[in-house]
This record gives C-alpha cells, structure tokens and sequence, in this order.
C-alpha cells in the first residue's frame, strides 16, 4: 500500500488550553482530566497545553492528542529537572514563563540559556513567553532579553509570543495591532514554532469569541482583520517547507482574571475560535501562494 504523501506546506495545529477547562462544567461537577482531553480531540483540536502531571499525559496518549507543556522557570537548576517531566510526558514544545517581574535581564539571559540547553539535550523545543509577572512583562524587557541572549550566545532566543499582553501595555487600537505588534522582532516571530492566540483589544487582555447565542463578537472579529490574517500571513511568507506552528487558544476561565462573569461559556467560545482560526489560515495560505 502506498504511503500517503505528507503536505509540504506550513501547517497550522490548533490547541486547547487545560485552564480553560478550570472548574468545568461547574466546580461542583468539574470533569475528569481523561474527559477534558476526550472533549479537546472531540473539539477538532491537535494538542492539549498542560503541565506534565500523570493523569494528563496518560489522558493525551489514549486519545490522541499532542501534550504541549507550559511551565514557570525561574533558576538554572529547575530548568533541567522541569523540562525532563515534559520529556517523560511525550511533549516536545514547551511554554516557558520565566523568571520574575523584578528580575534582571543579565541573570534572566543566564536563566534562558539553561532552558535552551536543557531543551537542546533532552531534544525539546522550548520557547519564552511574552507575559505579565515575569521577565518579559514588558515589550521593552522581552526585546531586551532576546538581544542580550544573542549577543551573549549568538543565537537567537526561541520566542513564544502572546500578544494580548503587550497589547494591552501599550493600548494599541484596532487600527494599528498589526503595524505595532510587527515591530517586535519579526525573525524570532517568522522563527516561532509555539504561539499563543487570545483575542484582545487595546485595554482588555482577553474578550469574548462570540455573543453567547451564535454570533461572533464584534471585538473577536476586530482581533481578527486587524492582527490574527496579518499575523499568519507573514509567519507562512516566512515559512520554507511543512513547518508546523503549534498554536494554543488561549482562553482564561472565569474566575481567573481574563474571562470576565459576563462572558458566554468560554470553553464553547474556544472550540468556536479553533474553527475561526483554522479559516483564516487557510485564507492566509492561499494568499500566500503556499
């Protein structure tokens, strides 16, 4: 039988969040982590964004989706023991929040580098996460970091950007998300092999996908004319080959700051954003001549 060719253009795998999955249904009635990960390939997801606990990699395994890990590092030491759990647990990209808000660039660089070396070891892909509370929180400290890692090591730093969090730090408008947000180092974007995608507005890190009775919000579709098509388009111009872009919906539950009460059912509204965003790649690729 003749083997099924595998596609030689960029590809785009989409995945829910486990925190997402906080507490649902209810706290009361919450479900299973083997029911959560059931609903997630239900869904049409590719991966699941998690720690490295048991229960998650054994729920990931029997049902087919990829583990993508997502873990603080805030010394050299922990970098090689928190990444190897990841390895045990059968992932391969890692979400790195590293350091602390009040840490040093110099001792933050230092902290990358064992990350990066553990990664290059244990034959991982770690990435540092743009976010809040940690050395990266601001726009200025993530492109500090990334530059003082090169020039250190020469070799650039392995990025995952989130971008409702600078977003919201420099109040962008709908206007100009794209034309602000492609300042911060295209290379390590184009480079970027784990993002995270939550819808955003210039004051408000997380919104709504939909209206809660079948129509998309009007802040969902802004987010995604303004930054998400233009976002894509040119990582896929950037792209040599089936590159595969792992992409988290990242989408906050109520009670965690993000989701606000007002907000429809927000795991519904992410399995809504995987077919959004799924549309728009593939609108991307053909504009792309991929």
């Amino acid at each position: 039988m003749a083997k099924k060719k595998q596609s030689r253009k960029p590809q785009i795998k989409l995945c829910a969040a486990a925190w997402t999955l906080t507490n649902y249904p209810s706290q009361e009635k919450e479900w299973s982590m083997d029911r959560k990960v059931q609903a997630a390939k239900e869904a049409g997801f590719a991966g699941f964004s998690a720690g490295a606990q048991p229960d998650i990699a054994e729920a990931c395994a029997k049902h087919g989706l990829q583990l993508v890990g997502g873990v603080d590092v805030a010394t050299v030491d922990e970098a090689g023991p928190k990444l190897a759990s990841f390895k045990e647990a059968g992932a391969k990209h890692i979400n790195v929040q590293l350091c602390d808000h009040d840490t040093a660039i110099p001792k933050a660089v230092t902290v990358a580098r064992a990350v990066m070396k553990a990664g290059v070891e244990l034959k991982l892909k770690p990435a540092i996460e743009w976010h809040r509370d940690t050395c990266t929180e601001t726009p200025e400290k993530g492109l500090a970091l990334a530059e003082q890692y090169e020039k250190r090591y020469k070799q650039k730093l392995r990025t995952n950007f989130d971008h409702s969090h600078p977003a919201i730090i420099k109040q962008l408008r709908p206007a100009n998300f794209w034309e602000r947000i492609a300042e911060y180092r295209p290379d390590l974007l184009k480079a970027s092999e784990l993002i995270h995608f939550r819808t955003f507005t210039g004051s408000h890190c997380q919104t709504p996908i939909t209206n809660g009775r079948g129509k998309l919000d009007p802040d969902f579709e802004s987010w995604r004319d303004n930054f998400l098509k233009h976002m894509l388009y040119h990582w896929i111009k950037g792209q040599r080959g089936a590159t595969e872009l792992w992409a988290v919906v990242e989408l906050g539950p109520k009670g965690s700051g993000y989701a606000l009460d007002c907000f429809p059912d927000v795991w519904k509204d992410a399995i809504v954003a995987r077919a959004e965003i799924e549309k728009v790649f593939k609108a991307a690729l053909r504009r792309a001549g991929k």
